[in-house]
């Protein structure tokens, strides 16, 4: 009798296995029924499992088989625990979690407290995680390497960073999933030095890499400029035959753009499989570049490779029109959108419109589409009509956006920078006055500029003045003699825009006795790179007036090419030129 019992059992556990829908899942119950197994432990769990885990199953009718199970063991309260973990209701996760401490003889193990740590990340339960890390040293799984990994993730993607770490170097082992998993965590907090770093400590202890570790540490290249170091793990992706993950790919094709190498974008563009990302990732990138003919040529081959576009797409497309000045097709575009891909415009959408017109000197027509549009409440389309106000010299305007702005309380630094310089073109000199007594009386704060420059695989960041560069003295006396033979090419120090005095605001505007950032970057790079190099930097702010200047004349002047990333766009600088055309 027991062996016939133990022989259906068998068979029925196999037959599990094969399952791929909740309908035929429900038929073998009513079979585990009828043979009197539904309380085999095996059987019930499997057929739990499916219910909470797989995607052809269902979590309230595993709520109900749980309701019914006799003394779950361990593994019963994972299953469920799992399944709402990775649900679009984590919170109840936490909720069966704390029902197992209290009401089961069962306790938690490894995947009991990964899983719980999973649903904790997703609802930045801090708390609940600190309260879960109690729970796992005193259960003794402090060492366990899966659990530390998921303490990892899970005070990372609560923005304690800092503590991740700790558990990190704690940790007696790490496997290639923890390593990812401290990468990950530097990336997502905006750390991306570090978790550059991370990679350093991985080459030292012999650990490799693969797909999941190349993604994170080449997004970090992507943020801070590092192309250098981007190309070599581009090498490595290569060797280890991971160029057509299109995962890998997409982040080599957005690094690359972001870096200043569209060249190099296509060449990986060219060599993988493709998703709507990849085709986004080309669009956005000569998108940024300000290079709207092949943002619209990437755009049609989309559309021919059978891939329907979204809103990524048209925002490339839209941003690559506006800097390109292509304002006829990018008006077609925006109503192509929702008439014929049925994609609706969001706020970026239209604030590249009012860019667009805005740039081309129509600043009544972005006026007006700022009032028709549904995000009229919004202080980004203003600010961003305040910005083309500045380009054309137009009070009128500027201070209509800026009315605009202190109505929605939405005014800072940089607006009132900008105001100013409108009025300061205008020789009003009342403007300028209060504009300096608002940023003063109202106490507005403004944003520090930095700029980051990759030499010799290390990124160096400066920022306004700085002298904790262990090559300070060098830096400052080379950016006298670049200084002198930009002179010498043409530049003329833009004296009118020095308004405010202090650190930098949103437009950069600075006291006319301060080093920018950029400009000591730029002396680093020239210094530290041998002639003919081209120089990468990446800001936080736009570039101000100046600084735009003084790098076009450099340019010249040592016949290097200069690429600058600011906030809005990218800026190649080659021959006292620049591909924004002075437009910005």
């Amino acid at each position: 009798m027991m062996v016939l019992e133990t022989s259906k059992a068998n068979a029925i556990l196999t037959v599990l296995q094969g399952c791929n829908n909740l309908t035929r899942l429900k038929k073998i119950q009513a079979h585990v029924i009828v043979n009197g197994l539904q309380n085999h432990p095996a059987i019930s769990n499997s057929i739990l499992n499916f219910c909470a885990v797989s995607i052809s199953g269902s979590l309230p009718y595993a709520q109900h088989l749980f309701r019914h199970i006799l003394n779950p063991q361990t593994q019963a309260w994972n299953s469920i625990i799992r399944g709402f973990a990775q649900s679009p209701s984590p919170v109840q996760a936490i909720f069966y979690y704390n029902r197992m401490l209290f009401d089961s003889v069962s306790g938690p193990d490894t995947f009991t407290f990964s899983f719980t740590l999973k649903a904790c990340e997703r609802i930045k339960a801090l708390k609940k995680c600190e309260e879960v890390h109690g729970s796992i040293i005193r259960t003794g799984y402090e060492r366990d390497v899966v659990v530390c990994t998921g303490l990892v993730r899970c005070y990372g993607g609560n923005g304690c960073v800092e503590i991740a770490r700790m558990v990190f170097d704690n940790m007696p082992e790490r496997d290639l999933v923890a390593w990812n998993a401290m990468i990950s965590c530097y990336s997502q907090a905006g750390y991306h030095q570090e978790a550059l770093r991370i990679y350093d400590y991985m080459r030292n202890e012999n650990v490799g890499v693969d797909g999941f570790t190349l993604v994170g540490l080449i997004s970090s290249c992507s943020h801070v400029g590092a192309l250098n170091m981007g190309v070599k793990l581009h090498r490595i992706a290569s060797e280890k035959g991971l160029l057509r993950n299109v995962f890998v790919g997409n982040a080599l094709i957005d690094m690359y753009a972001k870096c200043g190498s569209l060249d190099g974008a296509l060449e990986v563009f060219n060599g993988m499989p493709r998703d709507v990302f990849t085709w986004n990732s080309m669009i956005v990138g000569f998108g940024v570049h300000g290079f709207g003919d092949e943002a619209i040529y990437f755009f049609n081959q989309m559309l021919e490779a059978g891939v329907r576009p979204n809103s990524i797409a048209f925002l490339g497309l839209l941003c690559g029109c506006s800097h390109q000045g292509l304002v006829e097709e990018g008006v077609e575009f925006f109503h192509q959108m929702s008439s014929k891909f049925n994609v609706k415009p969001g706020i970026k959408h239209y604030g590249c419109i009012v860019d667009m017109y805005g740039r081309a000197g129509k600043l009544e027509k972005a006026l007006e589409i700022i009032g028709d549009s549904p995000w009229q409440d919004d202080p980004v389309l203003w600010r961003i009509l305040l910005s083309s106000s500045k380009i054309h010299k137009n009070v009128v305007i500027g201070e209509i956006a800026m009315r605009n702005l202190s109505q929605l309380g939405a005014v800072n630094a940089g607006d009132c920078v900008l105001l100013a310089t409108i009025y300061a073109g205008a020789n009003d000199e009342q403007g300028v006055a209060r504009m300096r007594k608002l940023i003063k009386k109202q106490g507005i704060k403004t944003t520090p500029g930095w700029s980051w420059i990759e030499v010799s695989d290390q990124v160096h960041r400066f920022v306004v003045d700085d002298k904790s560069h262990p090559d300070s003295g060098m830096i400052y006396q080379k950016l006298e003699e670049v200084t002198h033979k930009a002179t010498m090419a043409g530049y003329v120090e833009d004296k009118s825009q020095f308004i405010f005095h202090g650190s930098c605001s949103e437009e950069c505007l600075e006291s006319s006795s301060t080093y920018h950032s950029e400009k000591l970057a730029i002396a680093f790079g020239l210094a530290k790179t041998p002639e003919g190099t081209s120089l990468r930097i990446v800001k936080n702010l736009r570039v101000c007036r100046d600084c735009h200047e003084f790098t076009k004349f450099v340019s010249r002047a040592f016949n290097r090419d200069i690429i600058v990333r600011d906030r809005l766009r990218f800026h190649h600088f080659k021959g006292g030129l620049c591909s924004c055309r002075d437009y910005w």
